[in-house]
């Protein structure tokens, strides 16, 4: 299996390119962190978010402080990240991401087994349990399985959720130039899965959970 260098071996390449993906997010959004149901920590955690857009990781990263970036890692597709060199470069040298084969057929490797080695060597992951963007009217898609096996595989490590608002207004379906929208990132309690808790009802909680969080109607972003 090919891994990615940790954030501290990086090329200088790779981490200015980090810092200016950073503070184009930062000037285009002014978003800012929501730490509601837990504080920054830099032991290992599974953040798992909405999934709107392809920059949802950068944003969630942005407002990470600077030592719980340096270990977190984005789980990410490895069909769309290593389609092109440009994309390859960033997944690889610039964010260090857990490229997974989405794929059960073609895949050599098994993803649950990719994402646990990851936070045994203490980095935190950022995923996306939908599984792909959502670009319908829902405000989320069904939870796929992942996040269960993942939490079964370490049930010693809390999982985070996380609410992106606003991102996808940001960077529209179609648009190749980013539009200013102010955005917000929350972050909710921590939780685990339960002694016999099942499948279903693990990742119905954890969607739950993730709803929670989204701004209500008339609040503000």
């Amino acid at each position: 299996m090919t891994t990615s260098p940790p954030a501290e071996s990086r090329s200088i390449a790779g981490r200015l390119a980090a810092s200016a993906a950073i503070g184009l997010a930062r000037l285009v959004t002014g978003v800012r962190g929501n730490w509601l149901g837990c504080l920054p920590a830099r032991e290992a955690r599974i953040y798992f978010a909405n999934h709107n857009s392809h920059g949802d990781f950068i944003l969630v990263l942005t407002v990470f402080p600077a030592a719980l970036r340096a270990t977190a890692r984005p789980v990410a597709a490895r069909d769309y990240w290593e389609a092109s060199a440009a994309r390859r470069f960033f997944a690889r040298s610039v964010f260090d991401a857990v490229l997974i084969d989405r794929e059960a057929v073609t895949r050599s490797v098994d993803p649950i087994g990719q994402m646990s080695g990851a936070l045994e060597s203490g980095s935190s992951l950022i995923l996306f349990p939908e599984g792909t963007r959502n670009t319908t009217d829902q405000p989320l898609l069904p939870f796929k399985s992942g996040l269960y096996w993942l939490a079964r595989r370490q049930p010693g490590i809390d999982l985070v959720p996380v609410w992106i608002e606003n991102l996808n207004r940001v960077m529209p379906k179609g648009e190749f130039l980013p539009v200013p929208f102010l955005c917000t990132v929350t972050f909710g309690a921590p939780l685990r899965l339960a002694a016999g808790e099942e499948r279903q009802a693990f990742l119905d909680r954890s969607r739950d959970a993730l709803l929670a969080l989204r701004p209500r109607e008339g609040d503000e972003a």
